[in-house]
């Protein structure tokens, strides 16, 4: 392990609060990978595969997808139990070179962008449930502001507001496979055909890109490991909590999408840009419709309060490593948490809201996330290699699981970069003007 790097969290004023438990790590990893994607995105990708067998086959290879990810990062959590988790695990298996460009996307593209844009559809439907007359905007940075300010009050704050959105939004998932299930008597489920197309490579383009929403609304799983440095026993809880929740909530996607199916068949899907509205809709009428949006509304807030609470943990971790702003890396004497990290991640979230870019930006967080996510497996090659020491959480098949996982997320960029060529090299600039900030930020602290 590189020596010369010095431990995160050791160069703070105070350390961070280990606050944290089991059950608040689960509803972290289950509160970073569900928002609004999996009430919308299903019919996105009715659009691009058109059978039954094929629009549940992509959802359920995105939870595999995630599932090995989550033993990945399982095992990766017992072995470094750090803040900043996964820019830790790149920073100690490569170089801090790759560890700080992690972040710069992070804050840059991939968790602001992301941020911005679920911002603006908590707002949409806050005000159609209330009826309010504001701008959407307005509405979106006062609910930024809320948010950074429970969460600058504590870790235990941030995961309580964290948990208990969670519980519900998990509430209204149940809700609506359940309402689709029982109370509506006709089904649109043909298995036959299997495939919209012979297999050939065109039919593997076609459905790796069905895969994109898929992998972009299964993605967050890896949000959690950043706040590894708040629990109260890490080795124990995180691995745990990974697999945990990464697997409810991948039973809970491919119950939803099995209910859209069900309910409308995959051509309605298709055209249907609120799929879960239109199921409950169909099951209970304007009161139905009038639930899902509560549960969407609460969905969405409950993944920008886990995105308040995780991600400024790296910009602190990045800080305290000295090739960030220093200003990040100091904590709350009383509350012990990175205020001043938190509040500038909101303040970004904000620029970009208000400027409007957020929907550019997320045509590139797949692209972006894939790139990490095979770079931060890969690790775990590394870090086994440098000692012989087991882990009590081992990833099941390495290397052979961990080298189709990396192979899975190359694909996946590369079928990106294939689609969307454009949206994808902004992506690469982006990530490659990360390069020369790093040595300013290092040669600055040298000064």
């Amino acid at each position: 392990m590189n020596t010369s790097v010095p431990q995160t969290g050791e160069a703070s004023s105070q350390p961070l609060a280990r606050r944290l438990g089991l059950f608040d790590a689960t509803m972290l990893v289950m509160g970073g990978i569900v928002g609004a994607g999996i009430f919308i995105n299903p019919y996105v990708v009715a659009q691009r595969v058109h059978t039954p067998a094929l629009v549940l086959g992509a959802w359920i290879a995105g939870g595999l997808l995630a599932l090995a990810a989550a033993f990945i990062w399982a095992e990766l959590a017992d072995r470094m139990p750090q803040v900043g988790g996964q820019y830790a695990y790149l920073r100690e298996a490569y170089h801090p070179l790759v560890a700080f460009l992690y972040g710069w996307v992070l804050l840059l593209v991939i968790q602001t962008g992301g941020m911005a844009a679920v911002t603006v559809t908590f707002s949409r439907y806050f005000l159609e449930l209330t009826g309010w007359h504001a701008a959407e905007w307005q509405i979106a940075v006062v609910t930024l502001l809320l948010l950074t300010i429970v969460n600058c009050l504590g870790v235990r704050a941030g995961g309580t507001l964290q948990s208990v959105l969670m519980a519900t939004k998990i509430l209204a998932i149940a809700l609506l496979v359940g309402a689709g299930a029982f109370f509506i008597r006709g089904t649109h489920t043909a298995w036959r055909p299997l495939l919209d197309q012979p297999v050939s490579p065109s039919f593997l383009s076609t459905f790796g890109a069905a895969m994109i929403p898929v992998v972009f609304a299964y993605g967050g799983w890896q949000t959690a490991s950043f706040v590894a440095g708040e629990m109260k026993d890490p080795r124990r809880d995180l691995p745990r909590a990974l697999v945990l929740g990464v697997a409810g909530v991948a039973l809970l996607y491919t119950l939803v999408n099995f209910v859209c199916v069900r309910t409308l068949g995959v051509a309605t899907l298709a055209e249907t840009k609120t799929p879960a509205s239109a199921v409950m809709r169909m099951a209970l009428g304007p009161k139905g419709a009038t639930i899902i949006a509560l549960g969407i509304a609460i969905s969405t807030l409950g993944f920008l309060s886990q995105s308040v609470l995780t991600a400024p943990r790296v910009y602190f971790a990045m800080a305290n490593d000295r090739v960030f702003f220093r200003q990040l890396a100091w904590v709350h004497p009383r509350t012990r948490v990175p205020v001043i990290a938190i509040i500038a991640q909101s303040v970004w979230t904000m620029v970009i809201l208000l400027s409007g870019s957020y929907g550019p930006i997320l045509n590139y967080v797949t692209s972006m996330d894939a790139i990490f996510w095979t770079l931060t497996a890969g690790c775990l090659f590394i870090l086994r290699r440098r000692t012989t020491q087991r882990s009590a959480f081992s990833m099941p098949g390495h290397p052979y699981t961990t080298a189709l996982f990396c192979l899975a997320c190359s694909g996946v960029v590369a079928n990106t970069v294939y689609t969307y060529p454009g949206n994808t090299l902004i992506g690469m600039a982006i990530l490659a003007a990360g390069v020369p900030m790093y040595y300013i930020w290092k040669r600055t602290s040298r000064t």
